[in-house]
C-alpha cells in the first residue's frame, strides 16, 4: 500500500506545484501581453475554475496519503524524521494559502468579472498572483524537501 500512498501524493503534487508554476511563469505573462483586462480578467476565472477542483483533489489526497505513509513507516507524526516534518508544516501552509485564495480573492475576482467591474478584478487577481508566486515558491521547496530531505543530516 505504501506504494500506492506514494504515488497518489506524488501526483497530487505535481499537478498543484506544477499547475502553479505554469500558470505563474508562462500562462500569466502571455496573458498580460496579449489581453485587454476584460478578456485577462475572464480568462483567469475560467483557469481558475478548471484547475481549482484538481487543487481540491490535491488538498485532500496530499495530507491523507501523507499521514498514511507516516502511520505505515514511523508509526507516528512524532517518530518520523524532522524533513518529513518541514514537508508537512510547509503543507499545511500551502493548503491554508489555497484556502484564502479560493474563498477571498477568487470570490472577489469572480464577482468583480460578472459586475464587469475590471479595477476590481485587477486588484483581486493581483492578490491571486501574489499568493500564487508564494505557494508555487513553498511547493518547489517542498519538492525539494520530499525527494532530498532524508540525505542531510541534522
Amino acid at each position: 500500500m505504501l506504494s500506492i500512498y506514494n504515488s497518489l501524493h506524488i501526483f497530487a503534487a505535481v499537478i498543484w506545484v506544477g499547475g502553479m508554476f505554469f500558470a505563474y511563469n508562462f500562462l500569466r505573462p502571455a496573458a498580460a501581453d496579449s489581453l485587454e483586462p476584460p478578456l485577462r480578467l475572464t480568462l483567469w476565472v475560467a483557469v481558475f475554475q478548471r484547475f481549482f477542483p484538481y487543487v481540491w483533489a490535491s488538498v485532500i489526497i496530499l495530507p491523507l496519503t501523507g499521514y498514511l505513509m507516516i502511520f505505515q513507516r514511523w508509526d507516528s507524526l512524532g517518530n518520523a524524521p524532522i524533513y518529513v516534518h518541514a514537508m508537512n508544516g510547509l503543507g499545511v501552509t500551502m493548503i491554508l494559502i489555497y484556502m484564502h485564495v479560493f474563498f477571498s480573492p477568487f470570490k472577489r475576482l469572480k464577482n468583480a468579472v460578472e459586475a464587469k467591474n475590471w479595477p476590481d478584478g485587477g486588484k483581486a487577481l493581483m492578490q491571486i498572483r501574489l499568493l500564487v508566486a508564494i505557494n508555487t515558491i513553498i511547493g518547489i521547496l517542498v519538492v525539494i524537501v520530499a525527494s532530498a530531505g532524508r540525505f542531510y543530516v541534522f
